[in-house]
């Protein structure tokens, strides 16, 4: 007998430049969301989202068909991760997805269950904690929206080559999360269960918080091989894509 489960997946940072992500995504949604529950995108499905005035370049569009072809299937929900926060009501509407806040408490198989995508939980990263806040303020994304779409890709690009360079200097505990945020998350929600995305460090941890013991899942990226988190009534399981 199958038993039937939810599916997680997260920071895949589509991009035509990396086209074999794309062609796994694709591959994924055909031949492994069959049957499942539901898909949770946890943040970070593209590289970059200028807004959805984007809609319209050809990847883009060649992406949200493929949403929308699977969310004829099954409910699929994406959380906005730190690339692609600007995901807004018009890309929903027109893949049939569902936006989903960060951080969101969701019934996964019977369990309460916290999912984040992550950079929330980064706390010991006081400059890209203070970058987050700036972008994430909705005087800044209105005043961001209306430039010319040209202009505010070519900003991305600027500010992704600066991200790159930043981290590059960065000790890499400072890019992973803060246990004490880790703690505060979960007692804070109520839950015993949190599964989030965004440091690229897939696995299993565990964390005892007020004298309850929780699990945290990291999903993986998808720069490399990819892979999955596969929750059925009896637990949860990463998963490398078929294939890879």
């Amino acid at each position: 007998m199958t038993i039937v489960s939810t599916l997680f997946i997260a920071d895949l940072h589509l991009s035509p430049r990396r086209p074999r992500i794309g062609e796994r995504f694709a591959h994924f949604l055909r031949e492994t969301v069959g049957g499942a529950r539901a898909l949770y995108i946890l943040g970070d499905l593209f590289e970059s989202w200028a807004g959805d005035d984007d809609l319209d370049d050809p990847f883009n569009a060649h992406i949200a068909r493929l949403l929308g072809e699977a969310a004829q299937r099954l409910p699929i929900f994406i959380m906005h991760g730190n690339r692609d926060f600007l995901i807004g009501a018009r890309f929903a509407h027109s893949t049939g997805i569902h936006l989903l806040p960060d951080p969101s408490v969701r019934e996964v198989e019977g369990k309460p269950t916290l999912l984040m995508h992550g950079d929330t939980l980064c706390t010991d990263d006081h400059d890209y904690q203070e970058f987050r806040a700036m972008v994430r303020d909705p005087r800044w994304q209105a005043e961001f929206l209306a430039q010319p779409l040209s202009r505010r890709k070519a900003q991305i690009e600027a500010l992704r080559a600066r991200s790159e360079k930043e981290k590059a200097g960065k000790p890499p505990a400072i890019m992973d999360v803060n246990a004490a945020a880790v703690t505060n998350a979960l007692r804070e929600h109520g839950v015993k269960r949190l599964i989030h995305g965004h440091t690229h460090r897939p696995g299993h941890h565990t964390h005892k918080v007020d004298g309850r013991l929780c699990e945290r899942w990291v999903l993986p990226d998808w720069y490399e091989a990819g892979g999955y988190l596969r929750c059925n009534p009896e637990g949860c399981e990463l998963h490398p894509l078929e294939g890879d």
